[in-house]
């Protein structure tokens, strides 16, 4: 029997190539772990715990706490077992892993699961095709016009017809501008959508709506317009703005998405993180007859899950300069992105990042992602 026998961890800490963003926040750093669950027959399972606001501590710490917090439940067990084991933990036990553990280790198990089965992770969760279309997202508020107008420059010339772009400027001459921008560089043929992170009140949110489309602005979807769990305000704006569906539910864990669900807030419902949770939310959204976008996740890794779920209709892709971790990023081609065909997620750590990118201590700081230009340039 394959079990789980040993682990590894890597940090990375580096410039990211543009200041990344919304209405709320700035980002201009990339702070991640690289964790690798070992099997005793030689497997490696490989998954990714971010943090987006600050450095992860030390290497060293990182191990420490990762063999006190998580090892004991790991050790000699099948991972294949351990996807499908169901637990309800109560009292204090019921608590997050530290650091992003959780989300990291859901991965690694189901990566080595698919591998055992010698298939790619979307034929083992039940998909069919590799090709899921695919927007291209800026995280473009703190972008000036200029810059703007560069990345979805060139992001239209990469093949994209599909683009979110951030919103929730006080001001909302401020959005319509960026709105006009966009049309003007990406033509308009191309599906918009667009992204508030919670500015507004459900009042708000329906003038803005109204607002863009009598400056002729089709929008398919708007994102998180009001607050995660302001059930019915966002079951308002949902009434108010036919011509708009509303997508949300990528703050809410999976029981923050099933009340989202059964109060008929949301049109789309946005899912990220943990494969097994991404799952469970697809077959409660189905149950709704609810679609679901995949928002991004780290080195595209969640490309798999959008391949096998027939609810998946979009996948957010944000050029995001990481691909120096990896020696065989997720493909994208024409507005659509392609889950590798190897076995497993097949998105690994190179041995050129571990030697040559992998920074140990938060006291040296960040590492430059040295890695051919990509297709964004500002």
């Amino acid at each position: 029997m394959t079990a789980v026998r040993d682990f590894r961890i890597a940090r990375f800490a580096f410039p990211r190539d543009r200041m990344i963003g919304d209405s709320q926040v700035r980002i201009g750093e990339c702070h991640v772990g690289c964790l690798e669950l070992l099997t005793d027959d030689g497997l490696t399972g490989t998954g990714y715990l971010l943090s987006l606001f600050h450095p992860l501590p030390d290497r060293t710490e990182l191990e420490r706490v990762f063999r006190v917090e998580c090892l004991p439940g790991l050790l000699d067990q099948p991972p294949a077992g351990l996807v499908h084991r169901l637990s309800r933990p109560r009292g204090g036990n019921n608590r997050p892993m530290s650091y992003g553990f959780a989300e990291a280790i859901d991965l690694a198990l189901w990566d080595l699961a698919a591998k055992q089965a010698a298939l790619p992770l979307y034929r083992y969760l039940g998909g069919t095709s590799p090709r899921v279309r695919a927007y291209a997202s800026g995280l473009d508020f703190n972008l000036t016009d200029e810059q703007f107008v560069r990345f979805f420059t060139q992001a239209r010339a990469h093949g994209f017809n599909a683009f979110k772009i951030k919103v929730g400027h006080p001001d909302l001459a401020w959005d319509l501008n960026r709105l006009r921008l966009l049309a003007a560089t990406v033509g308009p043929d191309a599906t918009v959508m667009v992204d508030a992170n919670e500015a507004w009140t459900p009042k708000e949110a329906i003038r803005r709506l109204y607002a863009y489309r009598d400056a002729g602005h089709d929008i398919l979807w708007i994102e998180d317009p009001c607050i995660r769990d302001d059930h019915e305000g966002l079951r308002q704006v949902a009434e108010a703005v036919p011509f708009s569906h509303i997508n949300t539910g990528e703050y809410l864990d999976l029981s923050g998405k099933r009340r989202l669900l059964q109060s008929r807030g949301v049109d789309i419902l946005n899912v990220h993180g943990k494969p097994s949770d991404v799952l469970r939310a697809a077959w409660l959204a189905a149950e709704y007859g609810v679609r679901v976008s995949l928002g991004n996740t780290f080195l595209e890794v969640g490309v798999h899950m959008a391949a096998a779920l027939p609810e998946v209709d979009w996948m957010e892709y944000s050029f995001q300069n990481y691909n120096h971790l990896t020696e065989t990023p997720v493909r994208i081609e024409n507005g659509y992105a392609f889950a590798p065909d190897r076995c497993g997620h097949g998105i690994d750590l190179s041995p050129v990042a571990r030697r040559d990118h992998a920074v140990d201590r938060v006291a040296d700081g960040l590492r430059p992602a040295v890695a051919p230009a990509g297709p964004i340039q500002l």
